[in-house]
């Protein structure tokens, strides 16, 4: 809780309290209007301020006007007839209670997104003549040599020089598999160097490196981010200015026409209470406080399930949602590694990971024992499917062969797991499984489409592969089936792997408007242009997890991120945050957002529909101060229950 809005909570108790011992005291006349201002100044100041400013700058026709009219109106006519204070100060409170509900909401969802964006590097290690210096990277001219030692990440972007590594690309890529670096690989600042040094020649300046792209887009973005006007603001465009003008000529027009015109008794004292009557009934208690409560029910009911939604304009362009962009990795995958099929030389294909036949289950150990020294995720994903702890004690002699596998001794057999390029390193004949049976072109799309191949040879002898892929979320068909049924047929999914894996995971969810091979610039780029494309009064909303997701996250109309396992950078960036990592968070999310909605829209008509049947009995006459109360109070509390209902949507409802 910010200190503005621990300050506004304090007024509202302190003007609560005392209206509620004031009600109790035998006080009349000027002391009692004294009295009773004490609680009405406390809670209202600031309204009436806004409301003098608005007519100072000649922009009066704001909620702050209807309020400051509707508050000094009830209390005018309390002073009139010396009656009850508690209707002003109960309206000018209400308000204020929704206003800092709202207030709380909003002002809890966002903080500095750059502090937490940790990309960017702290220094840069500058080769020099007289050995390496730490230095910032600012200071590092184009074509100078720097080194990145492992668990470091990569400063400015460059060409290596020496060295061999594996980098963590998927804090900008989004790439799940590590990304191998070698002489004369290109690599992009903000990559983590997984293991050995490497040394780098710089090709561009700190300025124009990838890092620094990332947070300038981030910055930017958030300036251009469309948001959604609250509706109290433009519903009191039309209607104070409405209702302030009708009730200057209901305390007006009469007199002067029964006066001037008819020459009767002009009857100023009776109409001048009409339109002060006129202006309690026509204060808009039930739609400044129910519209305010049911997003802020909408919100809580949401958070209940897990959905995190950082402000009530959110929730209403949630319920416009016509295009939905999705990153792959952390987002519609997992975001870690499995195996998904073991493939003996000497078996025919079988489909994923059923129940294991000796032959696969003997592939499977032989693979995670000689790489039980690895801390790659390819080798611990083997280990992790073995599920049996594995002995050491009959594997020795290991060497990792860099860019290539492994080589062990398991048992006195000398055992090769690696890539195509091991094999051929070895002169190992790649049989591949299903070959006589499928043809060879089957096979190898088999192999491309499936994931990472990890080939294993047991005394040179080949003996078969096993895939390794990042596994599709449980919900994530679901999700997009579900998501298509609400209505939103457009979905697209973005991700920085390659287009094999891409086209892959899009045909298993049944998605046909995908890209891949993206950088975060070139996911901002392709969302402005769905932006561009976007229908009147539709909204776009991307779903991502990942730092790289940051800029285009702030870019969308709506950012939605996967908060369990999402970086604290998209989090921050984002609009909405789905804490499970659940796609079908996002189906909730929306059924939430349009319920709420529909709720809003029921309280507006009722509202709107009640107050003006009350304000034209009130403007002929027929409306005293019991009818005033119910068109400003009744209506109020029948909104409020309504509004409540946005709290009760249940986790499987649509």
């Amino acid at each position: 809780m910010t200190r503005k809005q621990r300050k506004n909570l304090i007024r509202i108790i302190i003007s609560a309290v005392l209206m509620a011992v004031l009600h109790f005291l035998p006080l009349s006349g000027i002391l009692r209007f004294i009295c009773y201002l004490v609680p009405y100044l406390i809670v209202g100041y600031d309204i009436l301020l806004k409301a003098g400013k608005g007519i100072i700058n000649r922009q009066p026709f704001d909620e702050c006007l209807l309020m400051a009219i509707a508050t000094i109106g009830a209390m005018a006519i309390a002073v009139y007839e010396d009656g009850d204070y508690t209707e002003g100060i109960a309206v000018m409170l209400f308000y204020q209670i929704g206003e800092w509900f709202q207030s709380y909401a909003v002002g809890k969802s966002r903080r500095n997104i750059s502090e937490l964006m940790d990309i960017r590097p702290d220094h840069a290690n500058l080769l020099t003549e007289e050995g390496m210096e730490e230095t910032d990277p600012d200071e590092v001219p184009i074509g100078s040599t720097i080194v990145v030692r492992p668990g470091e990440k990569i400063p400015i972007d460059g060409i290596v020089i020496k060295g061999e590594s594996d980098l963590n690309t998927a804090a900008l890529t989004g790439e799940s598999l590590p990304r191998k670096a070698e002489v004369g690989s290109e690599v992009i600042s903000g990559c983590i160097n997984l293991r050995g040094e490497l040394h780098i020649r710089t090709t561009r300046e700190f300025g124009e490196s990838t890092v620094s792209k990332i947070l300038e887009l981030v910055e930017n973005a958030s300036s251009r981010k469309s948001r959604s006007e609250a509706f109290i603001s433009r519903f009191a465009r039309v209607y104070t200015p409405a209702v302030v003008f009708s009730a200057l000529a209901l305390a007006l027009l009469p007199p002067v026409i029964r006066g001037l015109i008819l020459h009767i008794e002009p009857m100023t004292g009776t109409w001048i209470y009409r339109a002060l009557t006129f202006l309690v009934i026509s204060c808009p208690c039930a739609l400044v406080i129910s519209i305010p409560l049911t997003f802020f029910a909408g919100i809580g009911g949401a958070s209940r399930q897990g959905v995190l939604v950082k402000g009530s304009n959110y929730l209403e362009a949630l319920s416009k949602v016509g295009c939905l962009i999705f990153d792959k990795t952390g987002t519609l995958t997992r975001g870690d590694f499995a195996v998904t099929g073991i493939y003996p030389a000497d078996e025919p294909l079988r489909d994923g990971m059923q129940e294991l036949t000796k032959n696969q289950r003997d592939l499977l150990q032989m693979a995670a024992m000689a790489e039980c020294a690895s801390l790659h995720p390819i080798a611990k994903s083997l280990q992790d499917a073995l599920e049996d702890p594995i002995d050491r004690r009959f594997v020795d002699r290991i060497e990792e062969i860099s860019g290539h596998g492994v080589s062990a001794y398991v048992n006195g057999i000398h055992i090769l797991v690696g890539n195509d390029k091991l094999m051929r390193r070895e002169g190992i004949a790649v049989n591949l499984p299903g070959e006589n049976k499928l043809g060879k072109s089957e096979s190898e799309k088999e192999l491309r489409q499936a994931g990472t191949c990890v080939h294993v040879a047991e005394d040179g002898v080949y003996r078969g592969y096993i895939l390794i892929a990042d596994r599709i979320k449980d919900h994530s068909k679901e999700a997009i089936d579900r998501l298509r049924g609400m209505g939103i047929a457009d979905i697209v999914m973005l991700t920085g792997d390659e287009e094999s894996v891409a086209a892959d995971v899009a045909g298993q969810l049944g998605i046909t408007n995908y890209a891949s091979r993206l950088l975060p610039a070139d996911k901002v780029e392709k969302t402005e242009r769905l932006l561009e494309q976007k229908q009147a009064g539709r909204q776009v909303a991307f779903v991502g997890d990942g730092i790289n997701d940051a800029p285009v996250l702030t870019r969308a109309d709506i950012g939605i991120a996967m908060g369990a396992l999402g970086s604290d950078a998209a989090i921050e960036a984002a609009d909405v945050v789905l804490m499970d990592d659940d796609p079908m968070g996002i189906v909730r999310a929306v059924s939430i957002s349009r319920k709420a909605m529909r709720i809003v829209y029921e309280n507006i008509w009722f509202a709107i529909g009640v107050k003006l049947i009350c304000l034209i009995l009130g403007a002929l006459g027929f409306a005293n101060m019991w009818l005033a109360i119910f068109a400003d109070v009744g209506v109020m509390v029948l909104a409020v229950l309504n509004a409540v209902r946005a709290l009760g949507l249940r986790r499987d409802q649509k």
